[in-house]
């Protein structure tokens, strides 16, 4: 019940989310007859610029994130506010539903924690170290 809330969203933060039951329509070259996906195509093709995938079969969300500073390594995954933002968003569909205080107060929770990342952000870019090994 969880992901449904997330159907029809296409970006959580700054990220494509990757629906994984949707690659076999729109690739499938890319899939044997018994429905098994080419892995080496997904990991040189999706994988190195998409790091949210969620599949609506299985219930599923996964996150690649981050691993280095982005200036030092390259984007190569999310970073721990994407995380926050599909809490968020899955949270907001669950208010749409059933709403309750609970969930506007955890919702009003999560949007502080994305305000207090991004100013962390704005702080580290004013000072010069944002995406590098650096306090």
């Amino acid at each position: 019940m969880a992901l449904s809330t997330l159907k029809g969203v296409e970006k959580l933060g700054e990220f494509d989310v990757v629906v994984m039951d949707e690659l076999r329509e729109k690739y499938p070259e890319q899939f044997t007859e018994s429905g098994a996906m080419q892995w080496e195509w997904f990991e040189n093709t999706i994988r190195p610029s998409n790091f949210v995938y969620v599949r609506h079969d299985k219930n599923s969300i996964a996150f690649t994130l981050q691993n280095g500073p982005v200036k030092e390594q390259g984007v190569n995954g999310c970073q721990v506010d994407t995380i926050i933002y599909a809490a968020r968003a899955i949270l907001e569909g669950f208010q749409k539903e059933f709403p309750c205080d609970e969930n506007k107060l955890a919702i009003l929770g999560l949007s502080t924690a994305i305000e207090a990342l991004k100013s962390r952000t704005r702080n580290r870019e004013a000072r010069g170290v944002e995406g590098i090994s650096e306090l």
